[in-house]
């Protein structure tokens, strides 16, 4: 599908690849954007995006020497994993009853955490560096380490699948469950401080920023880092357990 620039006056373009059009609120949201300095090149909007906090949700924005907390999400590192088995359709002829009840006996859904972490889990690498993330989440490494290998809610699914030739694939969409959302939340709140503080103006107040070269912007980088780390570890276990 081609792309077309919006026809908005703003710093930088917008291209939009969206499979609709965009009502009042969105055309806002990416012009807030596209009208900030560090903004690289253009923002460009996906086929399915909507209002999200701040930044539009399935935009891409490059920037330059500086980083939107809220632009990256709250679910940080949400993504996707998937196995291709060697069973094919005819083998789950009756079983499906069967394979949900496992699944969900197997892999907590919803608000649902493990009762206990596993030595998968318990063993991951990762955790010595908890004590080095904000002060914000610091009551929060048993939760951690039991949501560790669970789906949460929302947009997250578990799916038994088939490709064109039958065969069966395991397929699952997750993140960094409530560690990464605290995280997140707490860095928020920094950056609008900041920009308090500062008396920066902003088209949104969620589109406070961290400048690079500072000890906010090295902070937010790390505890990134680690979530994004968390939330691909988590699928991975979950990925096991399927």
């Amino acid at each position: 599908m081609p792309y077309e620039p919006l026809k908005i006056s703003t710093e930088k373009p917008v291209l939009s690849w969206a499979d609709h059009d965009l009502a009042s609120a969105e055309m806002q949201m990416a012009k807030n954007v596209a009208s900030l300095p560090f903004v690289y090149k253009h923002v460009a909007l996906m086929p399915d995006v909507h209002l999200g906090k701040g930044a539009l949700v399935g935009s891409v924005i490059a920037t330059e020497d500086a980083v939107i907390p809220a632009a990256v999400g709250v679910d940080i590192g949400c993504g996707m994993a998937a196995i291709k088995t060697h069973y094919k359709a005819d083998q789950l002829e009756g079983k499906l009853k069967q394979i949900r009840s496992e699944i969900e006996a197997t892999i907590p859904v919803g608000f649902e955490q493990n009762k206990e972490a596993d030595k998968m889990v318990t063993n991951w690498q990762n955790w010595r560096k908890f004590k080095d993330l904000h002060k914000g989440v610091q009551k929060l490494e048993v939760k951690a380490l039991n949501q560790m290998g669970s789906l949460g809610g929302g947009n997250h699914f578990i799916e038994v699948c088939l490709d064109t030739e039958n065969k069966i694939w395991l397929m699952l969409h997750s993140g960094s469950r409530h560690i990464g959302n605290k995280l997140a939340q707490c860095h928020i709140g920094t950056a609008k401080e900041l920009a308090r503080l500062a008396n920066i103006s902003l088209p949104d107040p969620d589109l406070a920023y961290f400048v690079a070269g500072t000890d906010e912007f090295a902070a937010y980088w790390r505890d990134l880092q680690w979530a994004q780390n968390y939330a691909r570890f988590n699928r991975d276990v979950m990925m096991k357990r399927f």
